[in-house]
């Protein structure tokens, strides 16, 4: 299948004021592009991209004094399929992991381990280890956050969205990455677009977060803010937790004026 994505973000900045952002698909999907993508802001300024550690597409600019728009739109083929469910997918030892996969099994900004490791162990550390472990965490995220866009937070932490038992899927994700962390399973935070396909249109089209664990020596898709395998995720940025993979990083203040996101089949 084809799927159309894309972004019309406006702010409104007091100041000339630089900007890095996360807005276009991982380099991982540039195979699968059928329509390149079409970038431009409003009014126009020049941009330039490089890689970051993670190894996410990052655009550089300075926003001007008053509104900016920033626009991007392109097409992706997809192959239709669920994400893939391996049961049998074991966990990898500590000492046998690569070593580019240690930096997820560490605490950070928002997936607070040192907080969060004997809950973890109370609640997982008798279940099997392996992909039904992990399918264990995602279960207790779900059931135990309440999916809220009026109680959203850009600080809360994962540990506080355990307390609070109230977040949306950044939180989901922080959450269920702690948890596995915690019980040395390398997880990564990743945002990207997941449109409503194959499942019913609920809310207003926004970008989504989720997770990629480690096991069996790959990396799969665990998603539990809705828990149940979609089709055609369009990864944006890979990272330890939200802190190194926003949208939008702004060297100053602004305002956010309107927001806008797609993605669907054509």
């Amino acid at each position: 299948m084809l799927i159309r994505y894309g972004y019309e973000i406006t702010m409104t900045f007091q100041q000339p004021t630089a900007l890095v952002c996360l807005l276009s698909a991982h380099e991982d999907h540039d195979p699968a592009i059928r329509s390149p993508e079409s970038v431009f802001t409003n009014p126009d300024v020049p941009t330039s991209t490089y890689r970051d550690l993670f190894g996410n597409r990052c655009r550089r600019l300075v926003a001007p004094a008053g509104d900016l728009t920033l626009w991007g739109d392109a097409t992706i083929e997809d192959d239709g399929e669920l994400d893939k469910v391996v049961p049998d997918a074991q966990e990898v030892a500590v000492p046998d992991l690569p070593d580019d996969c240690l930096v997820y099994l560490m605490g950070s900004r928002y997936c607070e381990t040192d907080h969060l490791s004997q809950i973890a162990w109370d609640l997982f550390g008798t279940v099997p280890p392996g992909w039904g472990r992990v399918q264990a965490i995602c279960d207790f995220v779900h059931n135990h956050i309440s999916f809220d866009y009026m109680q959203a937070r850009a600080t809360r932490t994962a540990f506080e969205a355990f307390n609070e038992r109230v977040g949306v899927c950044r939180d989901f994700a922080h959450l269920a990455v702690a948890f596995c962390r915690c019980l040395n399973i390398p997880a990564r935070y990743v945002n990207g677009h997941l449109g409503d396909i194959g499942v019913p249109v609920v809310d207003p089209m926004d970008f989504s977060a989720w997770m990629e664990v480690f096991l069996d020596g790959e990396w799969y898709t665990f998603d539990p803010r809705n828990n149940v395998p979609r089709i055609g995720r369009i990864v944006v940025a890979r990272g330890r937790d939200a802190t190194d993979i926003p949208l939008i990083n702004s060297f100053g203040p602004h305002l956010l004026k309107s927001f806008r996101v797609w993605t669907y089949e054509v």
